[in-house]
């Protein structure tokens, strides 16, 4: 049992960190605070599976919840979770792999790239994570846990003054330590992944247009 604690520590943390952020931004003051969902597709880097395994490049679903609260109009911060799932290509051997993480971000405003329309917003967040690897099927017991960081852009579009709809492509960077395919690693993952989602953002306090135009 303290094994197991030892070897989930970093998740523990990350749940008590959002936990906590959670509750903080719970209590600001008045601001852009947003709860938001989104689907997608991924892409994992080729190097993060040992030799003869190779995943599709194109794999489905990414999902991605979180909440977003802007405490300043051009700054603020998003806790995720993200929920990744990729399988094996053609001619390489049966795996599937579900890759979860939580992340802590800032988020930068940028709309004025935006600015020649005033329903359209873009945002540049990045920050720390913790990434969580479990294996289906045969190579279930090779788990693997290691922080992360990760950075994107979303471009938004306001369909009213509570609800926006966008477009995030983010990139997740490993920190994983080296393994031995032999006793922990066949079917796992120590790479990198490409997310690519389209989801909705709700306001919480009834910001205008949601995307912070």
């Amino acid at each position: 049992m303290i094994l197991s604690f030892k070897r989930n520590i970093g998740f523990y943390l990350a749940i008590i960190l959002l936990l906590f952020g959670f509750s903080s931004f719970s209590q600001a003051g008045e601001g852009d605070f947003t709860a938001r969902f989104a689907l997608g597709v991924n892409n994992p880097s080729s190097d993060g599976f040992e030799a003869n395994f190779e995943s599709k490049t194109i794999n489905f679903p990414t999902v991605n919840l979180g909440f977003q609260y802007m405490f300043k109009p051009k700054l603020g911060a998003n806790l995720d979770f993200g929920y990744n799932r990729f399988s094996r290509a053609n001619n390489t051997p049966e795996f599937k792999v579900n890759y979860s993480r939580i992340n802590v971000q800032l988020v930068y405003n940028a709309s004025a790239l935006t600015s020649f329309s005033n329903r359209l917003g873009a945002f540049v967040h990045a920050g720390p994570g913790f990434s969580m690897i479990k294996p289906l099927g045969d190579f279930g017991n090779n788990t693997t846990n290691y922080l992360n960081v990760m950075g994107g852009l979303e471009l938004h579009y306001g369909v009213s003054n509570s609800f926006s709809v966008y477009l995030d492509t983010a990139y997740i960077k490993g920190f994983a330590k080296e393994f031995n395919p032999v006793s922990n690693g066949f079917g796992s993952f120590n790479g990198d992944l490409l997310t690519v989602t389209l989801g909705v953002s709700i306001s919480l306090d009834g910001c205008y247009f949601c995307a912070n135009l």
